[in-house]
């Protein structure tokens, strides 16, 4: 049997082409940032595109991992950020569960009350001011409690949890099962798809947020990573000084793109394990209920 070779069209070598060139651009400056952080001072300050460093130092990895602020901001982030994702997992399910029962009193107006929340915030001042009233204002439950959930997230938890087969809750009851064994033991396990979507969105958002650490809390005790990496980015001349000073053979830009990767390195490699129950949950989760 003679096999028919494919003809390329020009449309697929033009999109080819530019799918490449785009995937070039997209991925050079991480590429350059992760060369940068192990070059050497001369092959950092040149000019020009930079693929392979000619030799490999990590005299800035060094430099970065000697400063306190570095350590402190990692126990921060890791502390917000796992507390951060496992309640709002928890919450966000136990509400997305409770939403999705056709037998929930005043269900259609709790639904409403929660999508409004969409459309409508109450501002900075406004939500400083409540986040005061309740005594949080210089305490890490500052920094978890605001974000423990969402009205999308509890929406799309709700529309998957509802195309679920009614049949497996209903057999669950006649096998005299607790309400709370139905609910973690049998239809938690057939959610890990939305659930995945919930940690990973969480995390993300735990380990790369700033602003309310730099507006809740005060004191280089409670700082988190990402606030370390905007002083070293914004404030270069007085961070970079102070990290460079511990280490001779450094630039200021291989300090900071060794900062950088240092940075987004952990949850960067958090995303593959969860990346097959994240398409299957957002899609499910967005066109279902």
């Amino acid at each position: 049997m003679v096999k028919k070779r494919r003809r390329f069209s020009l449309f697929d070598i033009l999109n080819t082409v530019f799918m490449v060139a785009l995937a070039f651009v997209f991925l050079y400056p991480f590429w350059q940032t992760l060369v940068i952080s192990f070059s050497t001072p001369e092959y950092a300050s040149s000019l020009g595109v930079k693929l392979f460093p000619p030799s490999v130092t990590l005299d800035s990895y060094k430099s970065v991992f000697k400063t306190g602020s570095i350590w402190v901001g990692y126990a921060n982030t890791l502390l917000r950020t796992v507390t951060g994702t496992v309640l709002t997992v928890l919450v966000t399910y136990c509400a997305g569960y409770a939403i999705s029962r056709k037998n929930l009193p005043f269900k259609r107006a709790i639904t409403f009350f929660i999508t409004v929340t969409m459309f409508f915030s109450g501002g900075l001042i406004p939500t400083f001011l409540t986040i005061k009233s309740y005594g949080l204002v210089g305490s890490r439950l500052a920094l978890i409690l605001p974000m423990m959930t969402s009205a999308w997230n509890i929406i799309i938890t709700r529309n998957y949890i509802a195309g679920l087969p009614d049949e497996l809750e209903e057999a669950a009851l006649v096998d005299g099962a607790h309400p709370l064994k139905i609910v973690f033991q049998v239809m938690f396990p057939l959610s890990m798809p939305i659930v995945a979507v919930l940690a990973l969105w969480t995390a993300v958002g735990h380990w790369n947020a700033w602003f309310d650490a730099m507006i809740y809390c005060s004191g280089e005790s409670k700082i988190v990573l990402q606030l370390v990496l905007r002083r070293l980015l914004i404030d270069s001349q007085a961070e970079t000084s102070i990290l460079q000073s511990t280490v001779a053979a450094t630039t200021p830009e291989s300090i900071k793109d060794a900062t950088i990767i240092v940075a987004i390195l952990p949850i960067v490699c958090v995303y593959p394990f969860l990346q097959k129950h994240f398409t299957k949950g957002v899609t499910l989760g967005a066109v279902k209920g």
